[in-house]
């Protein structure tokens, strides 16, 4: 039975995927930041589940023992818990919300799950955006946009270091089983900059969002990359703007002494090793 691991799972694409993951054959784990929305969906899935804020470093630190103790294997970790934000705001770590959340944590989560992931072969499948190409732009000098935030920014920048992450992940793990993706969950219709006063909350919270897709069409995106195989549904490595199509994303994801960079300066602002 193949273990999957869902973060990001209380609503939306995360949610929509979980409930078309289950039933026989995997093991479901969903983990969120509601205690309440988790839950339920746990309950309605039949999945374990978790309960962890991103905000929080310890949360992560956390999550990461309780599944070092209750999984013998984890086949698949989608990294999907994300979000644009107003600020900046400062975590209790001391870093940039938005790029704590969307980046930070699940490149810790990761880095504590690594030799489980490794011994398993498995795949990670980190939940980007299109706003990667649109809006990110990052300065290694000042990863956490002190000096230059705006939600749009921060969050194009995230989904940036989503990409950049998992080039790195691939070039240093590949030759050892671990398989990596990143990839466009469409623009779905969810609860997404609901906590940002961005030029997207009209988008998303208004008439407006008529012209989004569904988060079930959404979470068939996701779906897709959990129960595809790597180097057959999709190749490791490359971010997918569409469910079957390897799509271009923005200049600095090619870049790869950009993308060693951005894995030391992560690794060093959160003093872990690989």
């Amino acid at each position: 039975m193949r273990t999957v691991i869902i973060t990001g799972a209380s609503d939306g694409v995360g949610a929509a995927a979980s409930r078309q993951i289950a039933g026989a054959g995997t093991r479901l784990i969903v983990v969120g930041r509601s205690p309440e929305k988790t839950r339920a969906v746990a309950a309605e899935t039949g999945a374990e589940y978790h309960v962890a804020d991103f905000t929080r470093l310890h949360d992560v630190r956390r999550l990461a023992a309780a599944l070092r103790q209750d999984c013998d294997r984890i086949d698949v970790l989608a990294n999907n818990a994300g979000g644009i934000f107003s600020g900046p705001t400062t975590t209790a770590d001391g870093f940039e919300q938005t790029f704590q959340v969307n980046h930070l944590a699940p490149y810790l989560l990761t880095n504590l799950l690594i030799d489980m992931l490794l011994d398993s072969r498995a795949a990670v499948v980190n939940t980007s955006s299109i706003g990667a190409r649109r809006f990110g732009d990052i300065d290694l000098d000042d990863l956490n946009n002190w000096q230059s935030f705006t939600p749009v920014k921060a969050y194009g920048d995230a989904k940036l270091a989503n990409i950049l992450f998992t080039r790195a992940l691939h070039a240093r793990f590949s030759d050892h089983g671990l398989s990596a993706v990143a990839f466009h969950p469409g623009n779905v219709a969810t609860n997404f900059a609901s906590d940002t006063d961005s030029y997207f909350r009209p988008v998303y919270h208004s008439p407006l969002k008529v012209f989004l897709i569904s988060p079930r069409a959404g979470g068939a995106r996701l779906r897709h990359f959990i129960d595809g195989r790597p180097g057959e549904a999709w190749t490791s490595g490359e971010y997918y703007g569409s469910t079957r199509r390897i799509g271009r994303t923005n200049r600095q994801a090619y870049d790869d002494g950009i993308v060693q960079k951005h894995w030391e300066r992560s690794a060093e602002l959160l003093g872990v090793h690989w």
